[in-house]
């Protein structure tokens, strides 16, 4: 139900806005500051919220008229007087209605409160207020319907608080009866709890009755102690419980028990928002220490810059439905949610779990196998949430899951995947199988093993010796399942002294090969009116700067030693930055980026540029239009040491024009000849900025149309430059100089405008991306370049123990013993001078009969290493802005799917290879003879260790 605005809000006195913002402060500080276990929190519509931060911050906005972007530009338009000035309405009553489910779920208790969405999300839905903030904007404002969470004790040591914005919700089945019932209790109220809401709900007695955690519909254990929290007792959202009646009225007891359908509820997270004390952020003014509790919802930066952060930018388009239906189906089809920014986590998770030998493992019963005490793990908590995340992607009939648990843990124990910033899904698999690999380790005291040296011995017994002495300190399924072994060889280039060592690895970095350069495409226009502008392709170094583009355009087009290229990105016809910074790399520039290079004169001292903006009208509504920035804008120089005058201003552009004007045309000018921009020498005042002697000759000296300028002052104040050519004008040389160009249709018919417009983007993908798909690199060659004998990199260097000195050896790897699950990271991602690069080479890696035969060491077995693709990973755009998927294959059906977060959606198996695979998971192909020789492989001769 809706609650109304009470009478007394409209009855309060009404505020100022900054009185309201500063009240709600320093009502936030006192609450956070004194927040306790029980408190209550208050959940409200982010969208509300959001307008009230807008309203409370108008006074304190920043004036932005200085600003190249598109409201500087707007600011300018005929409709517009007042420039910037847009007064916000004081919201209406708070309106939660978006957050409220629309209906009831089948067989809810009504005692359980008004149900919101399952899937929102702090920061996109909603914010959480404490008591004292919320019961103030109420009395302000009215609306509803109230949403009350509880503060919980959260974290290992339960010294941390969150707010409870999800209870568990669980299904009571009662046998013999089958009555059900569903109710909502937060996680922290005891079995002895449970048990009375179960009696109240179906009138049953305490001692009449017995409850079981009944997940899955098996009797896992009987909820008996009564003053154990149902989050210690394990319990999960949306699980069923099962409530036997033990006896009748009669007392006879009832035997037996009763078989459930599967209740097809959706699986959702029981998810608490961590208030985390280390981002408290609610000093609105400053001065506020660290405090026990700070929620993201209602913190400082939103009370007082108004300008609301969201989590990540992958928000958008993240909560779409699963393409795929799977009520009913066998299972394994369930999306991960995208909690901003988690696709590379949610494709790795993706892998893992249909990663078969995981997928039963964690569906059965592994809590045994939990090493508690083990300092190198996360006792035990990150096996238990990816156990259980397992088992909900795992479910039949679920909706797409929100891993926010699972989020949670992993931040704990990697800081580095805190937050929500992009990152390397390699880098996660790498931490998650390690992780996974210490929780679960069967070893629970490793014991010290002496290493000695092995000289002399064959390579079979020193390989069996080392994995029995890694097996004796790390046994875990993660090794079983992954894990292999490989020989390396270290050779000393001055004594010959030959090292063999035998390591285990989890997967395999390949390198790939790739090209060294890239093509860039840039637009150049020559601001002195000696010629039209003209695209130009140069080749630079793909981790170059930009110095070495600008070198490479100023080789291509012949630059004197009196010129200059200011290079520019262009962005909604306006100029988006000045790629003035020669150290910047050049990955910072997309592919589908668009540059502009203004030829220009040497700047000297005292030398302002001058951006010119052209704007046309474009019909807005029916009655209205607006001028709007169009085409490509353009930069010139002059100086400031002398007096600028508007018509000045007038020969600079008109001379950066002439190239586009049109032949043939009468000009004509109702004014004097003399001020209608006839070429002129400009020298006094531009400094020699643009030679103006061969556009005049080239338009033999025709009068030049006026043309409709505006200048933008350091105080925002439009100047028409259109008349009074003699007139001063006031310039800054501490900011740009901003010229606006209305071309009205008149003005249109006397130049070539097309020049100025459909900029080219810096490279067009189009048939070479064919062409480099008809020669692919291949897995083999990768590999190979990854066995092939190289020297160490200087800072890599070896100490030879005979030389006793470190020395440049080289080392050659051979593989020695394949794993059942080969995990393959190709590596897209290049590291030079601290500056990450991606690289984009096709790679034809085999689906099925990936032959690793001759590229195994050992030659004891004589069965073949075949192995086929079930997983990988794919990355697709660049860094920091890319995103992540996975193939999948489910082996029961012997179809590849398409995870891309939440949706998922059937593919063909010649769709799998693209270039964006990123991490291949193959599994060994079985033979009827391969288990037998698995296991004698994994065979060792005794507990002896050798040194390197």
């Amino acid at each position: 139900m809706t609650e109304v605005a009470t009478a007394t809000a409209t009855m309060i006195k009404e505020l100022s806005p900054e009185e309201e913002r500063v009240l709600i402060r320093d009502i936030a500080i006192t609450a956070e500051a004194n927040t306790k276990e029980g408190d209550s929190f208050f959940l409200i519509t982010q969208k509300w919220w959001q307008h009230w931060i807008d309203y409370v911050n108008q006074e304190q906005q920043p004036n932005n008229h200085n600003n190249n972007n598109n409201e500087g530009s707007s600011s300018l338009s005929g409709n517009s007087d007042s420039p910037g000035l847009n007064i916000l309405k004081r919201p209406s009553g708070i309106d939660n209605s978006d957050l409220i489910s629309d209906g009831p779920s089948e067989d809810l208790n009504p005692d359980s409160g008004v149900e919101i969405h399952d899937t929102l999300l702090e920061g996109r839905d909603y914010v959480l207020l404490p008591q004292q903030v919320w019961n103030q904007l109420y009395t302000w404002y009215g609306g509803g319907p109230t949403l009350s969470r509880t503060v919980i004790n959260s974290g290992i040591s339960q010294t941390e608080f969150a707010v409870e914005v999800y209870p568990l919700r669980l299904l009571l089945l009662v046998t013999p009866k089958g009555d059900r019932s569903t109710i909502r209790i937060s996680k922290k109220e005891t079995i002895g709890e449970l048990h009375r809401r179960a009696c109240a709900v179906f009138y049953l007695n305490l001692e009449q009755v017995c409850i079981w955690d009944y997940y899955g519909h098996r009797k896992h254990a009987l909820m008996n102690d009564m003053d154990k929290t149902l989050d210690d007792a394990n319990i999960q959202m949306d699980q069923d419980i099962l409530v036997e009646v033990l006896n009748n009225v009669n007392g006879t007891a009832l035997g037996g028990g009763i078989s459930f359908p599967d209740n097809g509820f959706a699986d959702k997270e029981a998810t608490s928002v961590l208030l985390e004390p280390s981002k408290s952020s609610l000093s609105i003014a400053g001065g506020l220490s660290a405090n026990k509790i700070a929620s993201r919802g209602y913190s400082a930066e939103h009370l007082q810059n108004q300008t609301l952060s969201y989590p990540g930018k992958e928000l958008d388009n993240s909560y779409g439905n699963c393409g795929v239906i799977t009520r009913g189906a066998s299972g394994g089809l369930t999306g991960l949610l995208n909690l901003g920014n988690t696709c590379f986590m949610n494709s790795a998770i993706q892998c893992l779990v249909h990663t078969p030998e995981f997928a039963r493992y964690f569906r059965e019963d592994y809590h045994q196998e939990i090493n508690w005490q083990n300092p190198l793990g996360m006792v035990g908590e990150l096996a238990l949430a990816f156990g259980e995340l397992l088992r909900k992607l795992w479910a039949p009939g679920r909706t797409p899951v929100a891993p926010l648990p699972f989020k949670a843990k992993l931040a704990r124990f990697a800081p580095q995947f805190n937050g929500y910033s992009q990152h390397d899904s390699q880098e996660l698999l790498a931490f998650l199988l390690d992780g996974l690999h210490e929780d679960l380790n069967r070893v629970k005291h490793k014991p010290y093993i002496n290493s000695r040296d092995a000289v002399g011995l064959p390579d079979e017994d020193v390989a069996d010796e080392y994995w029995a002495n890694h097996i004796a300190r790390n046994d875990s399924i993660i090794v079983d399942v992954c894990q292999g072994q490989y020989k390396s060889t270290l050779v000393c280039p001055v004594c010959n002294k030959v090292s063999v060592t035998f390591d285990p690895f989890m997967y395999l970095s390949l390198p790939l090969q790739f090209t060294t350069t890239r093509t860039m495409t840039i637009t150049v226009f020559n601001c002195d009116g000696s010629a039209l502008p003209s695209t130009c392709t140069v080749t630079v170094p793909k981790q170059g700067r930009h110095r070495d583009l600008i070198q490479a355009l100023s080789n291509a087009c012949s630059l004197k030693q009196t010129e200059e290229f200011k290079l520019v990105e262009i962005r909604n016809h306006l100029i988006h930055r000045f790629l003035d910074d020669s150290f910047i790399s050049l990955s910072t520039i997309k592919d589908d980026d668009h540059l502009a290079a203004c030829k220009i004169q040497k700047s000297a001292k005292g030398n302002v540029l001058l951006q010119l903006i052209h704007r046309r009208q474009e019909q807005e509504t029916s009655d209205a239009q607006r001028w709007k920035p169009f085409g490509t804008p353009l930069v010139s120089s002059l100086s400031c040491d002398d007096v600028i005058t508007s018509g000045d201003i007038q020969t600079i552009v008109q001379t950066m024009l002439t190239p586009l004007l049109k032949e043939g045309i009468e000009y004509s000018d109702n004014s004097d000849p003399s001020t209608l921009g006839v070429a002129k020498d400009t020298s006094d005042h531009s400094s020699g900025e643009v030679d103006t002697s061969r556009a005049s000759t080239s338009i033999s000296k025709k009068v030049l149309p006026k043309l409709p300028l505006q200048l933008v002052d350091e105080s925002n104040t439009c100047i028409d430059l259109s008349v009074g050519d003699e007139k001063a004008v006031n310039l800054s040389a501490a900011l740009p100089i901003v010229v606006y160009l209305d071309w009205s249709s008149k003005l249109l018919e006397k130049y070539n405008i097309n020049y100025l417009e459909n900029l080219p983007e810096v490279f067009k993908y189009g048939p070479i991306t064919k062409k480099a798909r008809t020669e692919p690199l291949s897995l083999y060659t990768c590999l190979e370049a990854f066995l092939r004998e190289e020297p160490l990199v200087p800072e890599d260097m070896w100490y030879c123990p005979q030389c006793k000195e470190q020395r440049q050896a080289s080392k050659k790897l051979d593989l020695w013993r394949l794993p059942e699950v080969l995990v393959i990271h190709l590596k897209r991602f290049s590291y030079s001078r601290s500056i990450k690069h991606k690289l984009e080479t096709f790679v034809n890696f085999p689906i099925h009969d990936f032959d690793l035969t001759n590229y195994v060491a050992d030659k004891r077995s004589s069965q073949s290493q075949l192995y086929e693709l079930y997983a990988l990973t794919n990355h697709f755009g660049g860094m920091g802005s890319g995103h992540y998927t996975a193939h999948i294959k489910l082996l029961d059906e012997n179809r590849w799917y398409n995870f891309d977060d939440s949706h998922i959606s059937p593919i063909n198996e010649d769709d799998v290879k693209s270039a964006a695979a990123y991490v291949l998971f193959y599994r060994r192909v079985k033979s009827d003879t391969s288990a037998s020789d698995a296991a004698g492989s994994r065979t060792v001769r005794n507990k002896t260790s050798y040194e390197h």
